[in-house]
């Protein structure tokens, strides 16, 4: 008698497979990075990110209108500057190039999109860190000051959420401290809570113009530590974080996974700019298959534990039907 299982009864027809299929992607899974100029009438593709380009103001409302008719509704905003400082004083005030994307945006689209604003200097600074810069050292409160006031500046010009990625300790508290002090008690944060010193950052660097003098490693986390994620989320929560990140995503499934079994928000990843480039290219060489190879990596994100995936691989995969 045949005693032995047979799990391969739930494969034998692509709608069996779909019957019992255990993950999935879907459009409001994803969220759509933007790299936002000053000027008008702007718009570019970055070397090292094909398809992935810097948009002026104007473009950009074209851009996610396109995007809204695919159905990515979430949307990630970098700021990049024209002038740059140390204190990166740019990031500030109402006239930032984020602040008017923002009222741009909302003025566009209302409630029908989520705009989420990364809340860091590194783009705005001359050095490159994302905090301030003193006898060679990155100082973390006189930064978290800084930050937090740019978070308001965000949220007062129309952000859904802001989302600090700098990795200074005590930010997210002092973030939300301040936004309920000045009224704006509904905008959420999601942190980027255990954010690797990662080599995959190097086209975003590229597209931010924003690599450091020197290295991050003194803030960013070592990607030999796991149990320091999952404080790094805890922490974050603890301070009011309405929604953790883990950042690279590829590379730190497991990391995902410690997350999302200690935590009760959502919990988000981002495939970054280097995990999209490496497959980009090796699609243009024609060494992979992009359509299965950007489900298969989406769906294992999923599957580790991420509620949420920051990728620029979404305007291909639903254009295209990749996710079918």
């Amino acid at each position: 008698m045949d005693m032995f299982e047979r799990p391969r009864r739930l494969r034998t027809t692509p709608v069996m497979r779909e019957m019992v299929a255990e993950t999935s992607v879907e459009a409001r899974h994803l969220i759509t990075p933007h790299f936002v100029v000053e000027g008008t009438g702007f718009k570019d593709e970055i070397a090292s990110m094909p398809g992935i380009g810097h948009v002026s103001v104007d473009e950009l409302v074209k851009e996610v209108a396109a995007d809204l008719e695919l159905g990515l509704k979430s949307h990630l905003l970098f700021g990049i500057p024209d002038k740059k400082d140390a204190h990166g004083t740019s990031a500030l005030g109402d006239d930032s190039v984020i602040a008017r994307a923002l009222r741009e945006l909302k003025k566009q689209f209302g409630q029908d999109i989520i705009t989420v604003t990364d809340v860091c200097l590194c783009a705005y600074t001359s050095h490159g860190h994302c905090g301030f810069l003193e006898n060679g050292k990155v100082v973390n409160d006189a930064s978290v000051e800084q930050l937090a006031e740019m978070a308001l500046a965000h949220a007062r010009n129309g952000a859904d959420i802001v989302s600090p990625s700098d990795m200074m300790d005590g930010r997210v508290g002092a973030m939300r401290e301040l936004m309920d002090e000045e009224g704006y008690t509904d905008t959420s944060i999601l942190a980027y809570s255990a954010k690797y010193a990662s080599a995959y950052y190097g086209p975003f660097r590229d597209a931010c113009d924003s690599a450091p003098q020197g290295d991050r490693k003194s803030y960013q986390m070592d990607p030999r530590n796991g149990r320091e994620g999952v404080l790094e989320a805890m922490l974050d929560v603890d301070e009011g974080a309405d929604m953790v990140m883990v950042k690279p995503a590829l590379a730190y499934l497991d990391i995902i996974r410690r997350v999302r079994d200690e935590v009760m928000v959502p919990v988000v990843c981002y495939n970054v700019s280097g995990e999209y480039s490496l497959v980009k290219a090796a699609a243009q060489n024609g060494w992979v298959n992009e359509a299965a190879i950007v489900r298969e990596n989406l769906l294992a994100m999923r599957r580790a534990g991420s509620d949420l995936i920051i990728t620029y691989h979404g305007r291909d995969a639903l254009a295209k039907g990749w996710l079918k």
